[in-house]
């Protein structure tokens, strides 16, 4: 079982809406929340909070 369960195909779309915003680094996990909830993506937040280590992997080999 890998990544590819937890990371939707929505999460992945908030992800790099933010990536694509320029807005922060996408290690900085609380400014990143802080943006994802500015964007209104709450599943994001929650996602954050309860799998940091699957979004590290995911934002380092960019593999879901």
């Amino acid at each position: 079982m890998g990544n590819e369960n937890l990371i939707t195909d929505k999460i992945y779309r908030q992800i790099m809406a933010i990536r694509d915003s320029g807005t922060c680094n996408m290690f900085d996990l609380p400014r990143v929340q802080e943006e994802a909830y500015k964007m209104g993506f709450y599943e994001l937040v929650v996602f954050l909070n309860e799998h940091k280590k699957e979004y590290a992997e995911f934002i380092l080999t960019g593999k879901r």
